[in-house]
Parts: structure tokens; C-alpha cells; sequence
């Protein structure tokens, strides 16, 4: 099952589903080298590696660097890794090439049935999408201090991208929240990617006193029905070791890991 899973996850969620529809894309040897919204921002996506190791992989990365560093305006670019990926020694050649590893997270994947469940709520907790019985911009603001309040500043879209983004993709993008008195206590994203059968939760903050009630649970289960209706088949996540227990109880599974290196323009 977990092969089945992984195999679903390569074959519809790297290269083609890691890029938008917008992209400035550059093609380097098997890599798509992207430039994202802002401009000040790149991501590297692939496949595979195409068999490249040893110093083809060195000159591989040699050239990604260099075209980053002097055909873009671009400050820092990540080139994700997937623990699954060969070679093994990839991850120490992009740090011997500069790059810093950020924190490991565990890819979860599922079929959103096993999610689509209905939980019980504490009393006078409720879950909803956002914009539907309130405000975007007030839902969104909201939910953001949320996710600074658990994971600290920066952490997340500014609520002014939030909203934007939930504006302009709100065919594929949907925010959810759990509320009580006013107070967003738990939040989350669902990503439906086009022309995958697949949608992804992103951004679950739960606050600290609100946690151990189902609530995390219940969002997930709303996110999950809400894919269903959509024509999504799969659930997946980068999840940290918070989050990781409790999809892996609603039946989604560990495939891999993966690893976000960041390579930053020296400064002048």
C-alpha cells in the first residue's frame, strides 16, 4: 500500500504538480528551475534525478546555482529532497555546494475517505470555511494570528496574500477555521492540485490549550469531505512530528521524507 501511495505521489505531485500555471521556468538537465511569484524566490523540481551521481551531480548543481545566482534577482532558492531519492549522498553535496538544510518533515499520503469523518466538537466550538458566514479578510486575518501565535511570526502568507490567493483560487484553495466566542483556535488550507488527483493540507495550527479535543481531527475531516465533493481521491501532507500522529490515525501513511535546502545569495 505504502509503494502504491508513493508511486501516486511521484508520478502526480512533482515537476508538472509543483508548478503554477504562471511560472518562470528554466530547464536544467532533468529540472524544472522556477522563479516564484515575488521574484525574490526560486524552487528547483524534478522527477528523478535521471542517474546522475558523483561529479555529474556536482556539475548539476554547479549549474543551478549559477544560473540562480546570475541570470536571476532571485535572493534564496530551495531545492526540496525526498528521502527516497537517489543518490544518497545528494543531500551532503548540495550543503558542500552551500546549501543549508531546513527542518525534516514526514510525507503523509491517504485516501480522503479515511479523513471524511464526522468528530465531535467541545461545546461551542465550530468549524467552517472561511468567507462562508463571516468575513475573508477578518476569517484570514484571524487564522493568520493564529499561526503566529503557534508557530511564530513569518511562518505563513502575509494575511494580504492569504486573501489574494484565496480570491483569485477559490476554486482550488479554501481556508478553514475552527472558532468558539470569536476565537480561531484551530486553522487550516486544503490545495486541490490541477489535474492530479490530489489536494494537500497545509498551514494546521491548533492553539496550545485547545489541543488533545479533536479539534485538529474535525478541520482535517471538513477539509477532507470538502476534497471529496471536488473529485479528489488523495490526501497529502508535509507534516511535522505534531501533526504526523494524528493523520497516520485517520489512515494516511508515511511515504517518504523530505527536506527543504536553501541556497542565499552571498551579500555584496
Amino acid at each position: 500500500m505504502t509503494d502504491a501511495l508513493r508511486q501516486a505521489y511521484d508520478d502526480q505531485l512533482r515537476e508538472a504538480g509543483e508548478i503554477h500555471d504562471d511560472a518562470d521556468l528554466t530547464r536544467i538537465g532533468p529540472l524544472w528551475c522556477v522563479i516564484l511569484g515575488d521574484g525574490a524566490r526560486g524552487f528547483v523540481t524534478y522527477r528523478d534525478l535521471q542517474g546522475h551521481s558523483g561529479a555529474a551531480l556536482d556539475g548539476l548543481i554547479e549549474q543551478v546555482v549559477a544560473h540562480y545566482r546570475d541570470a536571476t534577482d532571485v535572493v534564496s532558492f530551495e531545492w526540496k529532497t525526498r528521502g527516497h531519492d537517489a543518490p544518497a549522498d545528494l543531500t551532503d553535496r548540495l550543503v558542500a555546494h552551500g546549501f543549508v538544510p531546513e527542518e525534516r518533515e514526514t510525507v503523509m499520503v491517504g485516501e480522503a475517505t479515511g479523513l471524511a469523518v464526522e468528530v465531535p466538537l467541545p461545546d461551542g466550538v465550530v468549524v467552517r470555511r472561511a468567507g462562508v458566514g463571516g468575513d475573508l479578510a477578518d476569517d484570514a486575518a484571524r487564522a493568520s494570528e493564529l499561526q503566529e501565535r503557534v508557530f511564530g511570526r513569518g511562518s505563513g502568507p502575509s494575511t494580504e496574500r492569504l486573501v489574494a490567493d484565496l480570491q483569485a483560487h477559490a476554486d482550488r484553495l479554501t481556508l478553514w477555521m475552527a472558532e468558539t466566542s470569536g476565537r480561531v483556535v484551530s486553522a487550516g488550507r486544503l490545495s486541490i492540485v490541477p489535474g492530479t488527483q490530489f489536494a494537500g493540507l497545509w498551514g494546521g495550527a491548533t492553539d496550545s490549550e485547545w489541543r488533545g479535543r479533536g479539534i485538529y481531527r474535525a478541520l482535517t475531516a471538513a477539509r477532507a469531505r470538502h476534497a471529496l465533493a471536488h473529485g479528489v481521491r488523495y490526501l497529502h501532507s508535509d507534516s511535522t512530528d505534531m501533526s504526523k500522529p494524528i493523520l497516520e490515525r485517520n489512515g494516511l501513511r508515511p511515504v517518504t521524507t523530505t527536506t527543504p535546502y536553501i541556497w542565499t545569495r552571498p551579500s555584496s
